[in-house]
């Protein structure tokens, strides 16, 4: 029985180009089965605001497992729930939420797909 043992893969976010959207940005490293995506929410940033037209949804209707690595987050799902990540939090958000920053320093997180669950380039 052969044994597959996939090669080792390297990419480095600060050599992506930014696909920038309002007051939010994220750069996307594509791996093997796997993207990685640093997503920045700047002072202000809000995903109605600055993504819904490009999404072409009412709320994002994407799901996030992600860690956050600056920042505060808040989150609130459809039904009305409410929760904030910050910074060494680890969140998983299913579809159909909104979120925005909170205080007066922009939001990072790292987050982990499985390439076409997140918005096309």
């Amino acid at each position: 029985m052969a044994v597959h043992n996939p090669a080792m893969q390297k990419a480095s976010l600060a050599r992506i180009d930014s696909d920038v959207h309002g007051l939010i940005s994220k750069r996307t490293a594509e791996l093997d089965g796997v993207a990685v995506t640093e997503v920045t929410f700047d002072v202000g940033a809000r995903w109605s605001n600055d993504l819904q037209a490009y999404a072409g949804t009412e709320l994002c209707e994407l799901p996030h497992v992600a860690y956050v690595v600056s920042g505060t987050l808040a989150v609130r799902m459809a039904d009305g729930a409410e929760e904030t990540f910050g910074a060494g939090d680890v969140m998983l958000l299913p579809p159909g939420h909104d979120a925005w920053t909170v205080g007066e320093q922009p939001c990072t997180f790292v987050e982990f797909s499985r390439g076409n669950d997140y918005y096309a380039p």
